[in-house]
């Protein structure tokens, strides 16, 4: 316990301290995410928060594990350098999808085959238990890519993605630690240090953002929790999951989903799944007039209801959970989509027959066309007594 309250403390203060100096140099080289159509900020922001998450996070991360006889943990952070590499590049200079997409491949190679991270089981979902070794490196390098990508397509307002990835950092730290998995329980407590600290800053109105690198860390480092979670879940002692692969979805599943939804619509348009829009869930909830501070907490609010249906109710099983998920999710987006936002409208009234006392208060009403503005739903009975000069009721 002592370890995971180090690590979140020093991650948090190596995180808060560096970004005003990481704040500082970007405005002094002019690193700055510029606005443009596609995004929702209006004026040049620092983007390179990620540069000081990912120091807080490794610094604590290298300060609290014991590296000793854990054979997976020098590639765990083998890949958190090839992320930040991949993703100071983005954000400085803009890399194409292509190359990014390569470098994540690079990360779930060396994962799958170097870390023993991989998929093995499905756990009876669909009915479809122990995996081929093909099927298991397939499902691996498609989880790893496309968890990246979700966290990374979901960073588009102040404080959304770093929201939500407190949530499930924290989420799965505290399991793992309940199960006595010390490591990723520091792998999780120790990023929700850094996210917590950024968060401070990026709130809205943000004075900086995660970028690429932050983005694809938080989903990098979510993607190993979330697969050690599946394949560990069932064999815990202390308190083990049934349904693991559909918990894990549960956790994560904002992300994921609002990803699949979007790249869906875009393949309907006969568009790159990747091409940039204003079809996430965010942008729905800012046409509903909400601010960045408002939605980011709806959002990561809602995102703790499938995680305590999936751990309340994982007796259901595996296909079970992961199809009411799916339908829980498309159900709030018609909900959202049904809502119409009410404005109030306003028209003219005349107002001819008011007597003035005072000269003053004639020009003023002479000058005004003599007219007022009452709210166009206002009951008949309310607009006769605004014509008399009676008080509305």
């Amino acid at each position: 316990m002592e370890q995971l309250i180090i690590g979140g403390v020093i991650s948090f203060l190596v995180t808060f301290y560096g970004i005003p100096v990481v704040i500082q140099v970007a405005s002094e080289k002019k690193l700055f995410d510029v606005p443009d159509a596609r995004k929702v900020h209006k004026a040049p922001i620092p983007s390179l928060g990620g540069l000081a998450m990912f120091s807080g996070f490794l610094i604590a991360l290298l300060l609290t594990v014991n590296i000793a006889g854990n054979t997976s943990f020098q590639y765990y952070v083998a890949s958190f350098l090839i992320i930040f590499l991949l993703g100071m590049k983005d954000d400085i200079i803009i890399i194409t999808p292509i190359k990014k997409f390569v470098g994540q491949a690079i990360v779930a190679g060396l994962l799958a085959t170097k870390g023993s991270l991989l998929i093995t089981s499905m756990h009876g979902f669909l009915g479809i238990n122990h995996l081929d070794p093909t099927a298991s490196y397939f499902l691996t390098f498609f989880t790893v890519i496309g968890v990246i990508n979700a966290f990374n397509l979901i960073d588009g307002i102040d404080g959304l993605a770093g929201s939500l990835g407190l949530i499930t950092s924290a989420v799965f730290g505290t399991y793992f630690f309940i199960n006595g998995d010390l490591t990723h329980a520091l792998l999780g407590f120790t990023f929700a240090g850094a996210l917590a600290a950024f968060l401070i800053y990026n709130f809205n109105p943000a004075k900086i953002f995660m970028g690429d690198t932050g983005s694809m860390l938080l989903g990098l480092v979510n993607v190993i929790l979330v697969i050690r979670f599946i394949e560990m879940g069932p064999v815990f002692t202390a308190h083990p999951v049934s349904a693991s692969p559909a918990i894990g979805f549960g956790i994560l599943l904002l992300p994921i989903m609002d990803t699949l939804r979007v790249f869906g619509i875009r393949i309907l348009h006969r568009r790159s799944p990747f091409s940039p829009d204003k079809n996430h869930l965010h942008h729905i909830l800012l046409e509903k007039g909400m601010s960045h501070k408002a939605i980011s907490l709806s959002i990561a609010g809602a995102s703790i209801l499938p995680i305590t249906f999936c751990f309340l109710f994982q007796s259901l099983g595996n296909t079970a959970i992961v199809t009411g998920l799916i339908a829980f999710f498309f159900a709030g987006i018609y909900l959202l989509k049904s809502v119409k936002v009410r404005t109030q409208q306003l028209h003219v009234v005349k107002d001819e027959d008011e007597e003035w006392n005072d000269l003053a208060m004639q020009e003023e009403h002479l000058a005004a066309s003599s007219v007022k503005l009452v709210p166009f739903y206002q009951k008949k009975g309310a607009k006769k007594a605004v014509a008399a000069g009676e008080d509305e009721p």
